[in-house]
C-alpha cells in the first residue's frame, strides 16, 4: 500500500469490514477510525469496540478472510478495497501489549485486528454521496470508571455470547475477570 493510499485512508471518518463464515451469513459492519496503523505496506491493525454484535470475531476463527472497505464522502468518490487474511488479538494474548501499543487506547477496546493484506482495489463510484460530517459519538469512552468497566463485561456478558449463525464467541474465556485495558 503506497503514500497515497496511506493518505486516503487516514482521511477517512470511517470504514466497513465484512467477513463471512464457512456457512452462515455474511456480516458487514461500518467501523469508526479510531485507529488503523499500517505496519508496513502488506499489513494493517486495527481497535474493534465494544458493539451490538460479536459476528466478525467468530467469522475469522472460522475462515480468516477479511475485506475492509473505505469510501471518500467528500472530494473524489474513491473506494478503496483492502482484503487479506486476518486474525483476531484479544487482551489475553501475548501480543496484545506489542500492537494495543500502537493504537489509540480506549475503555471499549475488545480485541485488535491483525490483517495481512493481499490485495488492494481502487474504484470511483459516480454515484457516491456527499456528506457532512459533524463528529464522532463518544458514547463508548464516556465515565471511565471502574463501574464503566463492570458494565461493559456485564454487557459482553449480556449481548455478546453467541453470533447471529448461533456460534459461541467466547468472548467471556477472553474477558472473564480482566480488566478493560488502559
Amino acid at each position: 500500500m503506497g503514500p497515497e493510499r496511506r493518505e486516503f485512508i487516514e482521511k477517512q471518518k470511517m470504514f466497513l469490514n465484512g467477513t463471512t463464515p464457512p456457512d452462515g451469513r455474511v456480516n458487514v459492519f461500518q467501523k469508526r477510525m479510531v485507529s488503523l496503523p499500517a505496519l508496513d505496506a502488506n499489513r494493517v491493525v486495527w481497535l474493534y469496540l465494544t458493539d451490538s454484535g460479536n459476528e466478525s470475531a467468530v467469522h475469522v476463527v472460522e475462515n480468516d478472510r477479511l475485506i475492509i472497505m473505505f469510501c471518500a464522502f467528500e472530494g473524489s468518490p474513491l473506494a478503496l478495497r483492502l482484503g487479506g487474511h486476518a486474525q483476531a488479538i484479544y487482551p489475553r494474548d501475548p501480543r496484545w501489549s506489542e500492537l494495543y501499543a500502537l493504537l489509540s487506547a480506549t475503555p471499549s477496546a475488545r480485541r485488535i485486528f491483525d490483517m495481512l493484506v493481499d490485495i488492494v482495489q481502487k474504484s470511483y463510484r459516480s454515484a457516491m454521496p456527499f456528506f457532512h460530517f459533524n463528529e464522532q459519538q463518544d458514547i463508548l469512552e464516556k465515565g471511565r470508571s471502574e463501574q464503566a468497566n463492570r458494565a461493559l463485561n456485564e454487557y459482553w456478558e449480556d449481548r455478546n455470547q453467541e453470533s447471529i449463525n448461533g456460534k459461541s464467541t467466547n468472548i467471556r474465556a477472553v474477558h472473564n475477570g480482566a480488566k478493560t485495558p488502559a
